[in-house]
């Protein structure tokens, strides 16, 4: 057991020490917060100047419907087109926008003339306000006023409220469950690999170094395997605390220093329910109270508490077969052949979560959430919408257990391939060392 713990501190010690480790510690943290922030910070940012766009209109449907913003001013111009091209080239013009006369009785055409190339915002403003003059025209020539349609247009907001069998009631967020369930696993899927990969490549670059030869000798092979992989989990999970640490720590200057408008404006909170409030339609305090309640919703000493288990226990059983992937070949590239078999399970999990959100609850949902092989991914994605917790016990009771398994698995594959030089390795060579005695 000393053998084993000197081990894992050496593997501990040795990685948290690199540059890469120290480096990406403080980049992904960078990186996610940057993902959050720069959009709002960028969309907050007011354009240099007003732009002037002419509107030469040869219909006359539209002399009045373009409004004037902060960006744009638009005048109404009766001349030539070709000299109005040219104070667009002269600069007098920011852009033109140039409504010819249509072949049939409707306008749907329009041309825009730039120095540059026009904005999609620009654009997309001047396509809308079309549209709606062209729409409101075509109902009021039937007869009906376009006031009446768009006064029929109505919101609807549904709210969904869980029943718990003590007779409670409480607000639950579908967007919000389905979002978290996403995250984890996919958090999972990518630690598993990142760090079982790191496993393996460094079994791979002990063995041809010839440095295990020397290990070897002073301590057995599976201990040499155990504190390996225990190491690098504690590497693991170090550099996901420091993320999240990071990550809290980034976001708060943020809302320190650009005040709780521009938090509002983040991909959490509002955005989390999958609609945009309206702030000239809805108070700030009842926004704030609707975060607030889905926070609330959430249970957050379970989910945090259920991706620990399943992150340590799934990295576990996939860092035990990545180091005998690693013992088994001579260098990364045999890895290949053994690794898609490995993976498969993992991937098919990330896969079918797009498809278990739809269904929690349903029993394809239930037996993956059960094998070991599929239960890191397919679990975390299910515990947001509310699990039984005596499915999530006997998953993770499934899981050691699968753990367990494929550790003695993989140690009769260790023992044997970590000595072995030269040779090239498939499924028959593994079986015989399998059943060696």
């Amino acid at each position: 057991m000393n053998k084993t713990l000197l081990i894992l501190q050496r593997e501990y010690l040795t990685r948290v020490k690199k540059p890469s480790f120290i480096i990406m510690t403080f980049l992904g943290p960078l990186l996610m917060a940057m993902l959050m922030i720069v959009p709002v910070f960028l969309a907050t940012l007011s354009d240099s100047g007003i732009k002037k766009v002419a509107v030469l209109d040869e219909t006359d449907w539209f002399t009045g419907k373009f409004e004037n913003d902060e960006n744009y001013i638009y005048t109404y111009v009766n001349e030539n087109l070709d000299s109005l091209k040219a104070k667009v080239l002269k600069g007098d013009y920011n852009t033109l926008v140039y409504i010819p006369e249509p072949e049939l009785n409707i306008p749907v055409n329009a041309m825009l003339f730039n120095a540059k190339q026009a904005s999609l915002s620009l654009k997309s403003s001047i396509r809308n306000t079309i549209k709606t003059e062209v729409e409101n025209r075509k109902l009021l020539s039937s007869g009906i006023d376009p006031e009446v349609i768009k006064s029929s247009k109505t919101n609807i907001n549904i709210q969904t409220i869980k029943l718990e069998n003590d007779g409670k009631e409480s607000k639950s967020y579908t967007e919000v469950d389905v979002a978290l369930g996403l995250i984890t696993s996919i958090l999972i899927y990518f630690f598993i690999f990142m760090f079982g990969a790191l496993v393996m490549r460094g079994v791979i670059e002990e063995k041809t170094s010839r440095i295990i030869e020397v290990m070897v000798s002073s301590v057995r092979p599976f201990q040499l395997m155990m504190g390996k992989i225990t190491g690098i989990a504690l590497v693991g999970l170090t550099q996901f605390l420091l993320w999240v640490l990071l990550t809290l720590g980034i976001y708060s200057i943020f809302a320190l220093i650009f005040g709780p408008e521009a938090v509002s404006q983040l991909p959490v909170g509002n955005n989390m329910m999958g609609q945009s409030l309206d702030s000239g339609q809805i108070a700030n305090n009842a926004q704030i109270n609707e975060i607030f309640e889905v926070i609330h919703s959430i249970n957050f000493g379970v989910i945090i508490f259920s991706f620990l288990i399943y992150f340590i226990g799934g990295y576990l059983l996939y860092a035990a077969l990545f180091a005998a992937i690693g013992s088994a070949v001579d260098n990364e590239a045999d890895t290949q052949q053994f690794m898609l078999p490995v993976s498969i399970p993992l991937i098919l999990g990330i896969i079918l979560s797009n498809f278990i959100v739809n269904n929690p609850d349903g029993s394809v949902a239930f037996w993956l959430s059960m094998i070991p092989l599929t239960s890191p991914v397919i679990m975390m994605v299910r515990i947001p919408f509310g699990v039984p917790y005596w499915e999530i016990a006997l998953s993770m009771a499934l899981l050691i257990m699968g753990f367990i398994f494929t550790t003695w698995l993989a140690a009769k594959i260790y023992r044997t391939g970590i000595l072995m030089y030269g040779k090239k390795v498939n499924y028959k060579e593994l079986w015989k060392w399998i059943r060696y005695q």
